[in-house]
């Protein structure tokens, strides 16, 4: 049994920060039902590359759930999804605002049918607001939020986060508003409405960055790999790559110097001898420091740094993370079976319980996999589904593959 067993969800999202925060769900233990156009599906179902003609991306975020194809634009179509909303618990969107209202699918449409029902809307700028209406996606919330700014090398260019850190961010803050929103409603038996913007939730994890600011008007700008407030803390060149370093206080630093770049002057050395003068002539810390970490390999280092009791680590291309045999021991990439695409690796949840199951249920659905069962499940029967298909409003894009196949 997983914690959200009987915990039924209708998944408007597309694309990223929705999808992230659904497979969550699913993956503990929600009934997550995607609900998607026909014919196209969601816009992330374009992305390669495709194998067999399914989306290989898509199947990421998208995993342990059920898809159903319907136009919510004809009227049997919005009528069926209203009927889906009465057994459900969470509807989750992320159109831009207005467009749920335009469909008759918002918040006040459904709680009109389900009075309890969570709903939770994710956009770029949030609901209200002088950028209410703007479109945007990660880069743009990567923008506006500063974080192009102070991501990068001095001098360089903007420079954005290497993954979609503020879709990630929007789809986490989904997550445990709803978990929240969730415990709230079983002591109260009321609904809520949960506003999330990408721009916000990058900004609330900006919290070294505020302090700064709010304490001292420091504006953070690109460092490189250098931390804000402390150093040595950073990626060192070595003979063959990268080694990070983190001695990051006094007791680190001792070690750092005495046991593996056999420097103890250095705790001597006035330029060096305490945090503020390590900071003020950190580009001078840098070159010494890689003069000595050049003359060995990656290896040779952490080695010495693990010996010494110092953090380290390699600067690793996303392959060699993923053939490491740490990343492997701890069993994050899981292996699944898809209808269409045949036997797929994807990243497995983090979340290493003793208790709780918390684990891959199967893979993506494909486009309309699971509409003719679903609408049955609302208490449709064979004629009036067969209608709904013949009218164009339900979609199945592999009628000639097994009926109400499930992977979730």
């Amino acid at each position: 049994m997983k914690p959200l067993d009987g915990f039924r969800v209708l998944d408007l999202t597309r694309y990223l920060s929705g999808p992230y925060c659904t497979m969550v769900l699913a993956e503990l233990g929600a009934d997550v039902i995607k609900v998607e156009p026909p014919i196209s599906g969601d816009d992330s179902r374009r992305l390669g590359p495709k194998v067999n003609g399914e989306s290989y991306p898509f199947g990421m975020p998208n995993r342990s759930k059920r898809s159903v194809a319907l136009n919510l634009k004809d009227e049997k179509g919005l009528a069926a999804f209203l009927r889906m909303a009465e057994q459900a618990d969470l509807v989750i969107e992320n159109f831009r605002p207005g467009v749920v209202d335009r469909l008759g699918i918002s918040y006040d449409d459904v709680s009109r049918v389900r009075p309890d029902i969570l709903y939770c809307s994710i956009s770029g700028f949030g609901q209200t607001g002088p950028y209410r209406d703007r479109p945007g996606f990660d880069i743009m919330a990567q923008g506006a939020g500063g974080f192009m700014r102070m991501t990068g090398h001095p001098g360089g260019r903007p420079t954005k986060v290497g993954i979609a850190i503020n879709d990630i961010a929007a789809g986490a803050t989904a997550i445990y508003s709803i978990l929240a929103a969730e415990l709230a409603r079983r002591t109260t038996g009321k609904g809520e409405y949960i506003d999330i913007s990408l721009l916000e939730a990058g900004l609330a994890w900006t919290v070294w960055e505020s302090g700064a600011y709010f304490g001292s008007g420091e504006v953070p700008a690109a460092t490189g790999t250098r931390h804000r407030r402390s150093t040595p803390y950073q990626a060192y060149a070595t003979a063959d790559g990268y080694v990070t370093i983190g001695a990051n206080n006094d007791r680190l630093w001792t070690r750092l110097v005495r046991d593996v770049l056999r420097r103890p002057a250095w705790l001597d050395d006035e330029r060096f001898a305490t945090l503020p003068d390590r900071l003020e002539n950190i580009d001078e810390l840098q070159e010494e420091i890689e003069a000595i970490t050049t003359t060995e390999s990656t290896g040779e280092w952490l080695k010495l740094l693990d010996e010494a009791g110092v953090p380290g680590g390699p600067v690793l291309t996303y392959d060699e993370t993923l053939a490491d045999p740490h990343v492997q021991a701890r069993g994050m990439i899981a292996e699944i079976g898809h209808p269409i695409i045949g036997p797929m690796r994807t990243i497995a949840p983090p979340t290493k319980f003793r208790h709780i199951d918390f684990s891959v249920n199967g893979s993506a659905p494909w486009l309309g996999q699971h509409t003719r069962s679903v609408l049955a499940e609302t208490g449709l029967d064979e004629d009036e589904i067969e209608a709904l298909y013949e009218a164009g409003v339900a979609f199945d894009q592999h009628p000639d593959l097994a009926q109400g196949e499930s992977n979730a």
